[in-house]
């Protein structure tokens, strides 16, 4: 399979020099023996790589199948102010107004009992309220109308339905997609948002509201069309948020929305990449960027397989084996500018470039092959979360952000089902199935984060289809034996929006991940897949290191737009500053 990728001058050229690279890759599991007479040896035959096998190496991880390469398109550059300004005064494109039900709530004459909307509707001389009946607009979720009518200082007027109530981030993430779509519709450069409804709210509760408002317009407005040959670039230029206050609280909470948003899109292009241009390498040089880019808070360290062997990363290396593209092992540091530091973070995230399955390929419906360039989605949301970091730079922490990187692929040099791998914390897997590789490489990353000296763990990855069975597509499964844990994260998804369940860590379940042969096989029973995956990282990890599981397979992807979503980035940052105030 992966010869037919290669184009036939490089597979002759690299046919003595690379496969034999390549061929004693396989012997990089460090599987210990032991003979008849007992004694103890282990395997770990040098890779026979010359420099011209490296250099053609490097080239074909470098070259790009098919010739597809991302356009350079620069993201829309909004501007976010909030303001204290009469709503019918406000000169611009679109007043959006968001409302709820009980707002468009009307008397016995078919007039706004709601003060904001009865005040429009004057100076419109009753045209709202008549055009909002015509249109049966209730105020529903999901309901929108944009009217133009003259008397206001705006060109139109958009109400946007909340529901019943709102008052969770998500809704107000929502209103502030739905001012996005409304003004890429009407291709508006200016608007305003304003709650019909915004007396009851404390001074906290307002400047989430308004950062919520700012997240959801700055990721509702973009459009990934890196991969598309031609594309329309938003107007959407400004945006002032009325009556929710002003001051410096207010502006460092919005500058703080777009600096997240920012790093969400940044995960979304990551994991919507074709793994024909997203390979490990490149992967490795994104995560770079990132620490130069923020180079006074963050460092890198990238380590190739050699480095890897050296580390006894057998499990990691186990999967990586059968792919013409090299892995990568991606280690970021963030430590703030100045200060003690308080507390030691490391975030791990899955990232397989592509995911075949291995010789248990992927196969029949279901099985998703043909999207399996998600597998780094959570390697995206580490990377991501160092992104925001970067820019937000939170004293009294100090955090590591860990990937290891590879593809799953099939080929002569791949792991077999049956083989045992020997993980850098010295305990051997007997591989029962290829396609369960994930925690593989996640066992060397996480045995790799505790010898940092972290206190707390969070790992994050597309593990297994059974959590998307338990939980639907849109909520994440969590796995801890720490409850003090649990509640940091919970508390931080509470302001981020992002859904996340607790599960069980069964320890009877255990029993079926026992081999006969080596310390345990990679996959166990058929029933509660996800519970014995996350009780197979726990191997993996010290008992004196907090630690949690993120089994997000199902919220990375949106199955409806065909896209990523970006998710995790925004409650690792909120924990992240949980941790360092």
């Amino acid at each position: 399979m992966v010869a037919t990728i290669v184009a036939s001058w490089a597979t002759s050229l690299l046919a003595s020099s690379f496969s034999h690279s390549y061929h004693s890759t396989s012997s990089l599991f460090f599987t210990k023996l032991r003979s008849s007479s007992g004694l103890r040896f282990s395997l770990a035959v040098a890779p026979l790589c010359s420099r011209r096998a490296k250099f053609m190496a490097h080239t074909l991880a470098r070259a790009t199948l098919g010739l597809t390469q991302p356009a350079n398109i620069e993201h829309p550059k909004i501007s976010f102010a909030a303001k204290e300004i009469d709503v019918g005064e406000w000169k611009g494109d679109i007043l959006a107004v968001g409302v709820t039900e009980k707002d468009m709530t009307k008397d016995e004459n078919s007039k706004f009992q709601n003060s904001i909307l009865k005040k429009l509707d004057g100076l419109l001389g009753g045209l709202l309220a008549e055009a909002t009946s015509e249109e049966d607009f209730t105020g529903k979720a999901g309901q929108s109308t944009v009217l133009r009518l003259p008397g206001l200082g705006s060109k139109r007027v958009g109400l946007i339905g909340l529901g019943q109530s709102a008052s969770s981030p998500a809704a107000f993430r929502g209103l502030g997609e739905a001012v996005a779509a409304t003004a890429r519709a009407a291709q508006a450069s200016s608007v305003a948002v304003v709650l019909a409804s915004s007396e009851g709210l404390s001074n906290e509760s307002k400047v989430n509201t308004a950062s919520a408002i700012t997240s959801g317009t700055v990721l509702g407005i973009y459009e990934d069309n890196r991969y598309k040959s031609e594309s329309k670039k938003p107007q959407l230029k400004s945006v002032d948020i009325l009556g929710l206050g002003i001051g410096p609280e207010l502006e460092k909470k919005l500058n703080y929305a777009e600096n997240v948003s920012s790093a969400i899109i940044f995960g979304r292009e990551l994991v919507n990449s074709p793994a024909n241009v997203l390979t490990p390498v490149v992967l490795a040089e994104e995560a770079s960027k990132i620490a130069s880019l923020y180079s006074d808070v963050l460092s890198a360290n990238i380590l190739t397989a050699e480095q890897c062997k050296e580390l006894k990363m057998g499990s990691y290396l186990g999967v990586a084996a059968a792919s013409s593209n090299p892995p990568r092992f991606i280690h970021l540091c963030y430590k703030p500018p100045s200060g003690p530091i308080k507390a030691k973070l490391a975030l791990v995230g899955k990232g397989l470039t592509f995911d075949s399955g291995g010789y248990n390929i992927k196969t029949g419906p279901g099985c998703s092959i043909e999207i399996m360039k998600i597998d780094m989605g959570g390697s995206a949301a580490v990377l991501g979360s160092a992104k925001a970091l970067g820019q937000i730079k939170p004293p009294g922490v100090e955090v590591h952000f860990i990937v290891a990187s590879c593809e799953n692929m099939i080929s002569g040099t791949g792991m077999r089902p049956g083989d045992i791998v020997t993980a850098s914390n010295g305990k051997t897997i007997e591989v029962n199935n290829t396609d369960a590789e994930g925690r593989l490489t996640l066992a060397d990353a996480l045995v790799y984060a505790c010898n940092q000296g972290v206190e707390k763990i969070v790992d994050l990855a597309t593990l297994t289809g059974a959590c998307i069975v338990a939980l639907g597509p849109s909520i994440a499964g969590v796995f801890t034996p720490s409850d003090d844990l649990a509640k940091e994260v919970f508390e931080a998804s509470e302001v981020s929006g992002e859904k996340f369940w607790r599960m069980p860590l069964e320890e009877s379940y255990w029993e079926s991940m026992k081999s006969g042969v080596a310390d345990m096989v990679n996959t166990g029973a058929r029933t509660g897949g996800a519970i014995t995956a996350a009780l197979f990282l726990k191997q993996f990890v010290d008992e004196k290191v907090q630690w949690m599981h993120i089994d997000m397979a199902g919220p990375v992807w949106n199955d409806k737009k065909h896209v990523a979503t970006g998710f995790g980035i925004s409650t690792l940052v909120e924990w992240v500053l949980k941790n360092s105030s």
